[in-house]
């Protein structure tokens, strides 16, 4: 057998020249699993948005209580139709339920064509960030990953800029 020598990693260095690319092989296919892991997580994160727009969308108040966490925090921007400037407000998960109840009951749900453009910033273990385009305007999103299924705890909104 004959060593590598002069490596920075020892534990390496000592082990024979003849396992270091199966070795490598192993640590790049390794790599490979990782990622397709974390692509899973970013279709649960797609899912999750795209169970709230349809939510509020089609009035089904199922997709809301599987995307949405009861202790959502959602607070957005707009401009009233009197003013030409910007307000704020809340809106609680009860109101979430309550306006999609509306939807349904009214039997006008948003044209098949409404956007629903989501975009993935990020997703870890425990978070993940993304942002919805909507016909109400954009939504910035946080996510965790509750018993498993990734749940939306925070949004920031605002209509389309005039």
């Amino acid at each position: 057998m004959h060593y590598i020598r002069g490596a920075v990693n020892q534990g390496f260095a000592m082990l024979p020249s003849r396992l270091h690319f199966p070795l490598l092989i192993l640590f790049l296919g390794t790599a490979g699993v990782i990622q397709a892991q974390g692509g899973g997580d970013r279709a649960g994160v797609e899912r999750a948005v795209l169970d709230y727009v349809e939510g509020f969308y089609e009035g089904d108040t199922a997709k809301l209580v599987r995307s949405v966490h009861p202790n959502v925090v959602k607070y957005g921007f707009f401009i009233p139709r009197d003013s030409s400037r910007y307000s704020g407000e809340a809106m609680p998960y009860a109101e979430f339920l309550a306006y999609a109840n509306r939807v349904k009951s009214r039997g006008r749900p948003a044209p098949a064509d409404a956007p629903k453009r989501i975009e993935v910033f990020d997703v870890q273990d425990q978070t993940a960030s993304a942002k919805l385009t909507a016909f109400w305007g954009t939504d910035y999103l946080l996510l965790a990953r509750e018993n498993g299924r990734w749940m939306i705890r925070q949004v920031l909104w605002q209509t389309p800029p005039k």
